[in-house]
């Protein structure tokens, strides 16, 4: 097997699986991008097996701390443990994701399941060379009518993957309507954004919820409304949801009529409405933030800052006095700590103070692995505005 000499101090020496270019002594018998490969320390130790591509800035991925290849029975095993883990932690096995990359041993690969089908991504190139392998592998644990292949994520640029939909077998079921977290939801597997759902999300929408009853709500980056629809069903006194997806303002109609819940949906630039709404010296009791992930990577991180800032700040200036701001992140590039220093900006600029009520992360399908900090992105918290301060 070709593979790879690690430089001492590389991260991967201290538990993490992934290898810049930095960070590679040498390689040695000639190693193909695609390739699985084998990883040793200066004095011949083998670190582990990896998936190798010389076109990625991770140049490789630790999947095993053994000899192993990327063969029928080892997709079958890590996706069965997979799907065990999920039955032990109590998750609705018809509705989550049953594979989360690096988090199950399985580098770049996602399979969320929705009911009968799958959907499936495959963002780095070793998995995407295995597709049907892992396809083979899916219809033998799972049994789904139809797997859907979503792999439009930009993300696969940066491994040198083309931009790709389609169905990988059986039939795309077209919409259908899927309840979730007590709710029901029209889904387009094929033509819906990301997988067709956040999946991540779903305990946090009645961890929210849970404080709506009889306030005033304003639901910003809605996508298809489920923390709108959420509080509504909760006995919020009114809601308000604002998507720049005229698309998606269109769902949050329909989810909201399907389930019989008053929610008033706008088609807007967030960033805008917050300040029209500031003008109109609009009030809320309880804001909502659940951006979109402001930056890809590192090198914009200054830009992305300035962005969660500023919706902070508009925010704050429209909540009623004891009034409620769920605030969430959604990039790995963002740290728990960076996120925090930037909410406390806005607060400061913005004259206020708040207290911490509760804290957010992502759902137990998508777990997280204590030596990866990149799998842990979903970050959020629950505030009340100090009165009187």
């Amino acid at each position: 097997m070709a593979g790879l000499v690690i430089k001492p101090r590389s991260r991967i020496l201290h538990g993490h699986d992934w290898l810049y270019s930095s960070e590679v002594l040498k390689a040695f018998g000639s190693p193909q991008d695609g390739d699985v490969v084998s990883l040793k320390d200066g004095q011949d130790r083998l670190l582990g097996s990896a998936i190798f591509n010389s076109k990625s800035q991770i140049v490789a991925r630790r999947f095993s701390r053994q000899r192993q290849d990327l063969d029928m029975e080892f997709f079958t095993r890590r996706i069965r443990l997979a799907v065990e883990y999920r039955a032990r932690r109590g998750l609705d096995p018809r509705l989550a994701r049953m594979v989360w990359s690096e988090s199950d041993g399985l580098p770049g690969l996602i399979v969320d399941r929705y009911g009968d089908h799958l959907v499936l991504q495959t963002l780095t190139l070793a998995m995407d060379q295995r597709k049907a392998l892992i396809v083979d592998a899916l219809r033998a644990v799972l049994e789904p009518r139809s797997i859907i292949e979503r792999n439009d994520a930009p993300v696969r640029k940066a491994e040198g993957l083309e931009l790709v939909t389609g169905v990988l077998f059986g039939e795309a079921p077209g919409p259908f309507v899927v309840s979730i977290a007590g709710l029901e939801f029209e889904l387009d597997l094929s033509h819906g954004q990301k997988t067709g759902f956040y999946l991540d999300q779903v305990p946090n929408y009645a961890g929210v919820a849970a404080h709506a009853k009889g306030r005033t709500v304003l639901d910003c980056f809605a996508n298809q409304g489920a923390f709108a629809l959420a509080c509504a069903q909760a006995g919020a006194a009114s809601v308000q949801a604002v998507e720049v997806s005229g698309e998606c303002v269109d769902l949050v109609k329909k989810n909201a009529a399907r389930n019989g819940l008053a929610v008033e949906a706008h088609a807007a630039n967030v960033f805008d409405f917050l300040h029209d709404l500031e003008r109109q010296n609009a009030r809320f009791d309880l804001i909502i933030l659940d951006p979109p992930s402001f930056t890809k990577s590192k090198g914009k991180l200054g830009d992305a800052m300035r962005g969660y800032k500023e919706i902070h700040l508009r925010a704050l200036k429209l909540l009623n006095p004891d009034g409620l701001l769920a605030t969430f992140c959604c990039s790995h590039h963002v740290s728990r700590e960076i996120f925090l220093e930037v909410i406390n900006e806005a607060v400061v600029d913005a004259k206020k103070s708040l207290r911490q009520i509760a804290t957010f992360s992502q759902g137990a399908d998508h777990p997280i692995v204590t030596t990866l900090p990149e799998t842990e992105y979903l970050k959020g918290w629950l505030f009340e505005l100090m009165p009187g301060r």
